[in-house]
């Protein structure tokens, strides 16, 4: 009798075992950064605490190289479902997102952190439906991005003419500049430069050691003056949010919340290793004059202006959109 018992009290153990346990939900997770690259690093760790604190319920399979979809086809990639989440910049399908393009105009960023937390901030206040596709789980950006290029330029006037890879609102920096700007994602512009395809590039200062920019360039240009940003998304395929539980999706909240600080040093922290990294190859950095300096800042102003026009003309409130965004910077760059 005790026997039975005792294996029927087994078999009760087991049956509301396998009743509450929950099955593991697995996610891919696709990233253009090659896997060295300190985005990916963060991003796994983001990916093994939501796992860690959903208990196995969750589990992502980073895919990083642009090895699922390549950085343009990115969101598109997580719209459709190829993958289910997706990391890549919205200046990487300009015109798509109008409202969040205005974070990669040249406002003076001083920083990673700065222009991650301004990020945030500005996506929380105007919620665009521009988004409304997929779930945005938190976004990031680089520190100022400056000119690297294979002679060095010290002037606008040795930059006319040069062939520059840029992307987005950067293309449009070029431009103003006297440059001309050649559309290119960052997994092209090695080999871009190593051939004399393009003359140089603009983006943070950690690329030329995250994308091993500085063994194909001679000169960086420090124009931080007019510094811009490339802003990143971190986005959900909508039916796969929906099908989360409700403790898995504040799971999700929470980690991304917490993690979008540690993504704003990792970019601050490259751009002291490429900095390094850069003159120990012997590259040289430039550092414009005060005249020099006033002399970009007025080429680039009317980008903004520009754009104040052209989203109001969309039916966007791009004056307010501006000022905004300017609030949102002068209050993070004095903290």
């Amino acid at each position: 009798m005790k026997k039975v018992i005792f294996f029927t009290s087994l078999l009760l153990v087991f049956a509301l075992s396998a009743c509450s346990s929950k099955p593991t939900t697995t996610l891919t997770y696709s990233i253009f950064f090659p896997p060295t690259h300190s985005q990916v690093k963060v991003a796994t760790d983001w990916a093994q605490e939501i796992e860690k604190r959903t208990k196995g319920e969750i589990k992502i399979n980073i895919l990083s190289g642009g090895s699922l979809t390549p950085a343009h086809q990115c969101y598109d990639g997580v719209v459709k479902g190829i993958s289910d989440i997706g990391m890549s910049a919205f200046a990487y399908t300009k015109g798509r997102f109008p409202v969040m393009e205005a974070l990669d105009l040249p406002l003076g960023y001083s920083s990673g952190k700065v222009a991650t937390r301004v990020a945030n901030q500005f996506f929380a206040k105007q919620n665009p439906a521009e988004l409304n596709e997929v779930k945005v789980l938190y976004l990031h950006a680089h520190g100022p991005g400056l000119l690297h290029t294979a002679k060095p330029i010290k002037t606008l006037r040795d930059l006319k003419g040069q062939k520059i890879r840029a992307t987005g609102s950067s293309a449009s920096i070029i431009t103003s500049l006297g440059g001309v700007a050649v559309a290119m994602p960052q997994g092209e512009t090695y080999e871009a430069l190593k051939r004399g395809v393009v003359d140089g590039t603009i983006g943070p200062i950690e690329v030329l050691k995250g994308w091993k920019q500085a063994e194909v360039i001679k000169s960086t240009t420090d124009c931080s003056a007019i510094g811009y940003t490339t802003a990143f998304f971190v986005v959900m395929n909508k039916q796969k949010w929906d099908g989360l539980s409700a403790e898995a999706q504040r799971v999700f909240l929470d980690v991304s919340a917490e993690f979008i600080d540690k993504h704003g040093e990792a970019w601050d922290a490259d751009d002291v290793i490429g900095r390094q990294y850069t003159i120990e190859k012997g590259n040289g950095i430039v550092s414009l004059d005060a005249t020099e300096v006033k002399r970009w800042e007025k080429a680039v102003q009317p980008i903004t202006a520009e754009y104040a026009k052209g989203t109001q003309l969309k039916g966007l409130p791009g004056v307010a959109i501006l000022a905004d965004l300017r609030e949102f910077i002068k209050a993070e760059t004095a903290k």
